[in-house]
Formats: structure tokens, C-alpha cells, sequence
């Protein structure tokens, strides 16, 4: 099981983050230790002063697929839910200024909670799917589908041209702005349509 992550796929948030929206998706990837479930608590690390949230959508792929036609990118997945990428800004910053890779800011341990999964065909459009993070019962991220600069079919598309999708795979398709520090005490809810998917604590 892979964990790939679409970074700066909303202009909203490249804006506050004083980045250029790309041309093409830009992924990472995280490893499967980063992945964690069943609404368990995410415990502060000892390395990071700056532990910050990003909500995001994630894609369920269903089926292995290599170079995929952009006609048949909807056959590879059928569930769509919500998690956090957590990162560790602090951490990146270090990484950037030494003009570095940043995995360790973004791939540690449990940094990727994720809740459960909705059948895609419960949407009615793709492109129109609410969501939403709450911390502390106070909404401080919101975003909708319909502005990802990147739909999820053609983040398939372009993954499938360099990596092998197989069946498991999460796919984290952006965050919108909004991003910000979390604390230990902090309870963070995600949302998509309403419907409260991910319930965690930060510790």
C-alpha cells in the first residue's frame, strides 16, 4: 500500500503559502507507517515545534493500472473519504533553505490520519464535493472539489505515467488555505458533505 500526496493543487493555499500554482500535479509520497486509522489519537513528535494541519480528499484506487487512459481514469477507484496531511513546518522550512528534499517533514509516523470512505457513486458530481476541518468545533479549513486545479481523474492520469497503482492505494488530492499549527488537547474533525468521517486528538 502506497500513500501519494498532490501538493499544491489549490490556489487558495499556494497563495498563502507564496508558492506558484504548477503547471502539472506535483506528488510525494509517504510510506505506510505514516498511515493511521480508526480515529486513533495523533501523538506530538519530539523533533517539530510546528505540527500543522492540511485536510484533504482521498482517493480509494481499486484496481492496478500503469499509463491509464484518461477515458477509463474513473474505473480506478470507487471510494472517496478524508484525512490530514500532517506536516511538520518547521522541519520543512530547514529542508527548503538547504535546497533539500522535505520527506522527513511530511513522512513521519502517523502523519497521514484518515477516516472512512464513501461510495463514489453517492456524489452527485465529483466536482462539486464539499468538505471541511474543524479544530477545536471551530470550522478552520474548508474547500470544495470543484477548485482543485487538478481533478481527480487526471491525478490518476499523471501518477499512473511514473508509478504503478494497485488496489489500496491512497491518494491525498490537496489541501485547500486555511492550513495551520496543532497542539496536544486539540480534537480534530473532518468532514465531507456534512458528514463527520475522521474524530481524533492530538496528544
Amino acid at each position: 500500500m502506497k500513500i501519494i500526496c498532490i501538493g499544491h493543487n489549490y490556489a487558495g493555499h499556494n497563495t498563502e503559502m507564496k508558492t506558484a500554482s504548477p503547471a502539472e500535479p506535483v506528488f510525494f509520497m509517504k510510506p505506510d507507517t505514516a498511515l493511521l486509522i480508526k480515529n486513533k489519537p495523533f501523538y506530538y513528535p519530539d523533533f517539530s515545534t510546528d505540527i500543522q494541519y492540511e485536510v484533504e480528499l482521498v482517493v480509494k484506487i481499486s484496481k492496478s493500472g500503469k499509463h491509464i487512459d484518461p477515458d477509463f481514469a474513473g474505473n480506478y477507484y470507487q471510494e472517496i473519504g478524508i484525512g490530514i496531511d500532517f506536516t511538520a513546518r518547521d522541519i520543512q522550512a530547514q529542508c527548503k533553505a538547504r535546497g533539500g528534499p522535505w520527506e522527513k517533514a511530511k513522512s513521519f509516523d502517523c502523519s497521514a490520519p484518515v477516516g472512512k470512505f464513501i461510495l463514489k457513486n453517492e456524489f452527485p458530481d465529483l466536482h462539486n464535493i464539499n468538505f471541511q476541518l474543524n479544530l477545536n468545533g471551530k470550522s478552520v479549513q474548508a474547500g470544495n472539489s470543484k477548485n482543485m486545479l487538478f481533478s481527480f481523474d487526471k491525478i490518476i492520469v499523471y501518477i499512473s505515467r511514473f508509478i504503478t497503482l494497485r488496489p489500496g492505494d491512497l491518494v491525498f488530492t490537496g489541501t485547500p488555505e486555511g492550513v495551520g499549527p496543532v497542539k496536544p488537547g486539540d480534537h480534530l474533525e473532518a468532514q465531507i458533505e456534512g458528514q463527520s468521517l475522521l474524530n481524533m486528538k492530538v496528544k
